[in-house]
């Protein structure tokens, strides 16, 4: 599972004295689906060899190995070079990667046949030894700290044969499979490598060795990254030839690039500038349902914020509505769930899964109700807080300046301060003492338990200890009829809902430029968390 902070934080957790407390109703907010996609005409594939594209990257990273940087943009760019043991397709099933087969023999038990034509990009073949290596460093805290969380529940990795890999869990998990793959927590590398270079892979100096269709020839942190196509991969030969990826944070830079024509793919093109994007003569914009989440959330072991009538009165003042029609101009939509509805839909129709996470109790947005459950609360005269924004993302520090503004018709004084995106996803470990947070999540698998067992399961970044919460995420594990698993997750998040833990603001989408001579097959949440860039072809008129 891929988050946007470091992964493991420090997971201390610290009984709440809330109980159930009284909501002012359950009103959805926003009832339509977010803006579709224009309908744009890309023409057929040509065949024809691409010898090179230019990404833009709307961020910087300073580590390829999403061990130890675990941003959404760094599963991006790892998919481009490393594989898992298996795959996502565009509808998020599971497919194979480097293993050609599996099977899960009990429910705690998963086996992995290995593909025997995989190799490392220097020639190597991948072995079982080099499988075990890998998973058994990205569980090491010291390692992979942001990966070890995810594989907390791994008992035993151990080669079971020449090509294949036994993984045991601690406890059933149904989902667990798909963290075997380069959308989760497998990225596998060479022992010899890692051990050549005394575990400091992805740097400029090491960089990464995978097992991909391209290897990486050349990592300037802070400015770009760049790969070469290698014919030692198993599966076809992609068009793409060469692909440079260059770490561009300012919005308008990136649009200045796309203008001169030097970009053939943009990441996360800003709404705000989206129409801009739009009127360029070459290039696209594709929207996307991308399964993200962006919410408020308390650290209970926090004072003020172990109060729930404070924590009443700061959901009460969350204008969820607001934010959607005036931050994400319809691309988004006001979420009521921790769950995104895309999640739901292998069982639910879109609409279904919308009108079931309506049924999770919501706050509503009153200003008087604020006043009254903060003058019941520790603090009935006010006090003064800061939360942090990620200067990645300048829509979560406009929506906190709008919410100041209404907290100080409270009685609330709250701090807006934007940091790079290092120091904020620093902020989110519960031992740095900030009491009101954000949690900006981007699911890589489409589960449906992904985001909500992170957010209020055991070792959470509120420091929520709720006995039945867990219960009830321990039964989802074991459970492998999905409509019976989104039930019990519904329930779970109904208890948190009625403690105010967590706050929903809104789902997100997301929007890429494309060259319109790009094509690309079956693009989906899921396209960028896999090797994308075999799904690129050269357009024709």
């Amino acid at each position: 599972m891929a988050l946007t902070s470091t992964g493991t934080l420090a997971r201390v957790a610290v009984a709440t004295a809330a109980g159930a407390l009284a909501l002012a109703g359950c009103t959805p907010t926003s009832e339509s689906e977010p803006s579709a996609t224009p309908d744009v005409v890309i023409g057929e594939d040509t065949g024809e060899e691409i010898e090179s594209i230019t990404v833009a990257l709307p961020g910087s990273l300073s580590s390829l190995y999403v061990g130890q940087e675990s941003g959404i943009l760094n599963y991006y760019i790892a998919a481009v070079t490393q594989e898992g043991l298996l795959s996502i397709d565009a509808d998020g099933a599971l497919q194979p990667g480097l293993a050609e087969s599996w099977e899960q023999p009990d429910p705690v038990t998963y086996v992995f046949d290995l593909r025997d034509d995989a190799v490392f990009q220097d020639g190597t073949p991948v072995t079982a030894d080099d499988v075990v290596f890998s998973l058994e460093m990205a569980r090491d805290e010291t390692q992979s700290p942001g990966l070890a969380y995810y594989l907390t529940n791994v008992d035993t990795i151990e080669k079971s044969g020449d090509a294949q890999v036994t993984i045991r869990l601690l406890e059933p998990d149904a989902a667990f499979a798909a963290n075997m793959t380069s959308a989760g927590a497998a990225f596998i590398t060479s022992q010899a490598f890692w051990e050549e270079h005394g575990g400091d892979v992805g740097t400029s100096t090491s960089l990464l060795l995978g097992s991909g269709p391209y290897q990486v020839t050349e990592f300037v942190p802070d400015s770009h990254v760049a790969f070469e196509r290698v014919d030692t991969w198993w599966g076809e030969l992609p068009a793409v030839k060469s692909i440079r990826v260059d770490f561009i944070s300012d919005e308008s830079t990136r649009l200045l690039a796309a203008q001169s024509g030097d970009v053939d793919i943009a990441f996360n093109v800003p709404f705000a500038q989206a129409a801009q994007w739009e009127a360029l003569d070459d290039m696209r914009v594709t929207y996307v349902n991308d399964l993200s989440y962006v919410g408020l959330y308390f650290n209970i072991g926090v004072a003020p914020f172990d109060d729930p009538a404070v924590r009443q009165a700061i959901a009460h003042a969350v204008n969820r509505d607001a934010f959607v029609s005036t931050l994400l101009d319809g691309h988004g939509e006001a979420a009521t769930a921790i769950m995104t509805p895309e999640s739901l839909t292998s069982v639910h129709s879109p609409e279904d899964a919308r009108a079931l996470l309506a049924t999770i109790p919501q706050w509503e947005y009153d200003l008087e109700a604020a006043k009254a459950a903060l003058a019941e609360s520790s603090v009935p005269e006010g006090f003064t807080t800061e939360i942090l924004t990620p200067n990645t993302g300048p829509q979560l520090g406009t929506a906190a300046q709008a919410l100041a503004q209404d907290l100080a018709e409270v009685g609330i004084t709250l701090n807006v301060r934007e940091v790079p995106i290092e120091e904020w996803l620093a902020s989110l470990d519960p031992s740095a003492g900030y009491g009101l947070n954000y949690m900006w999540y981007f699911s890589t698998l489409g589960d449906p338990a992904e985001i909500p067992t992170y957010l209020i399961g055991a070792g959470n970044p509120a420091q929520y200890d709720n006995a039945e919460v867990l219960e009830l995420l321990s039964q989802v594990g074991a459970e492998t009829d999905p409509a019976a698993r989104i039930d019990l997750l519904v329930e779970a998040e109904t208890l948190q809902a009625e403690d105010a833990i967590n706050i929903p603001l809104w789902w997100g989408q997301s929007a890429t430029g494309f060259a319109n001579d790009l094509g690309v097959t079956d693009f989906s949440p899921f396209t960028f968390v896999s090797t994308w860039p075999t799904q690129l072809y050269r357009a024709g008129e």
